[in-house]
């Protein structure tokens, strides 16, 4: 899967995601600094799924109903990193597409998957 992992997605998330074979851009190497809504759309040009830790871009989709190509919001505070590479890694493996053209949402205990309107 395309996926585009903001500046604040740890190094090691990114390279576990590489490893398992998807295409991976890293805000943080080639962008770092940008602001959330210029980070969003190139997501959405790409096509690409937008990897982030950052509660912003909830407000960018769900309420100011911004174009993307589908947002990951993790919400995983406390958790180690590889383990939090797991689970998107799981999450990409069990949702595939249907990640695409919604905002997801995953915490240690659910995951909560809101198509874009």
């Amino acid at each position: 899967m395309k996926i585009l992992a903001d500046e604040n997605v740890a190094r090691p998330i990114v390279d576990l995601l590489r490893k398992e074979g998807h295409e991976v851009e890293y805000i943080f190497d080639s962008a770092r600094g940008s602001v959330d809504i210029d980070i969003l759309e190139r997501a959405h040009r790409a096509g690409a799924l937008l990897l982030t830790d950052d509660k912003d871009f909830g407000e960018l989709v769900v309420y100011q109903r911004l174009q993307s190509s589908g947002v990951i919001l993790m919400r995983l505070e406390g958790i180690p990193w590889v383990e939090r590479a797991e689970m998107v890694i799981n999450l990409i493996q069990k949702h595939g597409t249907n990640l695409l053209d919604a905002f997801t949402v995953v915490t240690e205990k659910r995951v909560r998957i809101r198509p874009n309107s």
